[in-house]
């Protein structure tokens, strides 16, 4: 019952966006097939992936995809085909199952953009599974005009380690089976896990309000995170894409964040979510790990 008490701010948050985002299922958004052979790019992912509130965002289904996410920003500098399905909350079960986002309305498995002529697909979840995130987030407060203010005064909490730990071991097996499901529907695919930001450095700033104490507890989930995915992408025979090592120095209270702090802005980015020079930093990873003979199919 007290993880549910801190899942309400996060889940205030979705409410609220569910209720802006109308009736209907999200389509996903499709680019155009060039004149070359491109490269057929799926994205799969949660919030992380979709950045909601980076410009342009996509609000009719409840998706809450940018069209600068990192999908868009690759996909435009490698001339790929790009399907991305990602969507705001999304877990690892979301592949294989409908996935609802706002009232009785509800979205396909995210695995139904995967086929046999997918070259790419990138991947972008657990962490959402067992409410990791949203009790990260859920024990903050949480500002901005999409949700007023909670908590006045209050900071940050870091969420019960031994609970965490359970939660971990949980992910890590359901994101091992749902990279299985990946690689069966799309079997020549390159297919890369793509980890999560560091979110916390040693400071805190009115963009983040940790508690004393708990700055290195978020790091640990943090990175707790990024080694669970990692173990999951090994044991399924897929590529981990880094975002935690390679965001170090670019954490919320940083002079270059890549992610928002505490205060949500509808014109840069949702409470606790991506920035766009977060995104695009991704998407120049994500380039960089293409294998060879995709590298050989980029579009100019």
């Amino acid at each position: 019952m007290a993880n549910r008490g801190r899942l309400a701010a996060v889940v205030a948050v979705f409410s609220v966006l569910a209720m802006l985002a109308g009736c209907g299922a999200s389509p996903s958004r499709t680019t155009p097939r060039p004149a070359a052979d491109p490269i057929a790019y799926v994205a799969l992912g949660d919030s992380y992936t979709a950045a909601p509130y980076v410009p342009t965002t996509d609000v009719a289904g409840g998706c809450f995809r940018s069209d600068h996410d990192y999908p868009s920003l690759l996909a435009d500098s490698i001339g790929a085909r790009l399907t991305d399905v990602s969507c705001v909350g999304a877990t690892s079960a979301d592949v294989t199952g409908r996935q609802q986002v706002s009232g009785q309305n509800s979205v396909p498995p995210q695995m139904r953009a995967l086929s046999a002529d997918t070259d790419l697909v990138t991947v972008g979840l657990g962490g959402n599974d067992g409410g990791l995130f949203g009790t990260l987030v859920g024990s903050c407060p949480l500002t901005g005009p999409t949700v007023g203010p909670t908590r006045r005064g209050s900071t940050c909490q870091a969420p019960d380690e031994a609970w965490v730990s359970r939660t971990l071991v949980a992910t890590r097996a359901t994101l091992t089976r749902m990279l299985h499901v990946v690689r069966d529907r799309a079997p020549k695919a390159t297919v890369l896990l793509v980890g999560y930001p560091s979110l916390v450095s040693g400071t805190t700033c009115a963009d983040l309000p940790l508690a004393p104490g708990a700055g290195p507890k978020f790091a640990r989930v943090v990175a707790q995170l990024r080694d669970t995915q990692r173990a999951a992408a090994k044991a399924a025979g897929v590529g981990f894409v880094d975002v935690f090592a390679a965001s170090r120095g670019h954490e919320i209270c940083s002079a270059e964040p890549w992610v928002n702090g505490v205060h949500t802005d509808t014109h840069r980015a949702l409470a606790v979510h991506p920035l766009a020079a977060g995104q695009q930093a991704v998407a120049d990873l994500l380039r960089s790990r293409l294998p060879d003979d995709l590298r050989k199919r980029i579009v100019p």
